[in-house]
């Protein structure tokens, strides 16, 4: 009896993927030319009957990378602006690959050492007050830090495959190396490859974030999560767009080049 119940199974999930592809029709698709797998093909999908077990079918394709590790630095500043910048913020997002969801977060704030005393400037774009930096950690000790939760996480193993991602080439091309190299400190070669978020929207949208997270969410119709320029939000936000367009179907790539 196992056999002709397992055609059956077969001939019924046909028949229900044949009719959700009728019911989503030209939705299928966005104008990007981009599978449209979000909430208005779920909508259509219910209205016809189909249940939350004919919704999961209709999912995005694999990506390549296990993991994607979101990062987004804030560092000292002022109008003009001081030299040597230092981070003073330094969030990651460990994001699964196959479900898009966060599975674990590294958060630490950094004790500046160059210009210990934050601007007003700096705490009024970023929200950190000067109590959250004294005390805090050095850099080379949180990159320890970050090194011991990689570990940890398993994205050391060479069988993982994880990469960056950031809003901008700025934090890992510019800044990280930069103050890695003033005071003398060596650069993992994890930090030498990401992806830049607003190059895959653009890809993805046929059209670049001059405004960065706030045209992106207003593009893909999201509401913008917690407050502009704190690095942890600016995370989470940076992960809430690389779900929605792996809904979409993108497929993220590289896009900085080899150091």
């Amino acid at each position: 009896m196992l056999a002709p119940l397992q055609t059956g199974a077969a001939r019924f999930s046909s028949y229900l993927l044949s009719r959700a592809r009728k019911v989503l029709g030209s939705h299928l698709f966005s104008p990007c030319g981009v599978p449209e797998f979000c909430s208005i093909s779920t909508r259509k999908l219910a209205a016809h009957g189909f249940g939350a077990s004919m919704a999961a079918m209709v999912s995005f394709p694999p990506q390549r990378y296990h993991y994607f590790l979101v990062l987004d630095f804030e560092a000292t500043c002022d109008k003009p602006q001081i030299q040597p910048q230092e981070i003073i913020e330094f969030p990651i997002l460990k994001l699964n690959g196959r479900t898009m969801e966060i599975e674990s977060t590294f958060h630490m704030y950094v004790q500046p050492v160059i210009h210990p005393q934050l601007t007003p400037f700096c705490t009024e774009l970023t929200g950190i007050i000067q109590a959250m930096v004294d005390g805090q950690p050095s850099l080379q000790q949180v990159l320890e830090r970050v090194d011991e939760w990689m570990a940890k996480e398993g994205l050391l193993d060479p069988n993982v495959k994880s990469i960056f991602v950031t809003c901008g080439d700025w934090d890992l091309k510019v800044m990280l190396p930069g103050q890695c190299q003033y005071l003398g400190l060596p650069v993992a070669d994890y930090f030498k490859q990401w992806i830049n978020l607003k190059k895959a929207y653009s890809f993805a949208m046929g059209c670049w974030p001059k405004n960065g997270l706030l045209d992106m969410n207003k593009g893909l119709s999201l509401q913008h999560i917690g407050r502009p320029h704190s690095g942890i939000d600016d995370c989470k936000n940076i992960a809430n767009i690389m779900k929605t367009l792996a809904y979409r179907g993108f497929i993220f790539k590289q896009t900085s080049k080899p150091f």
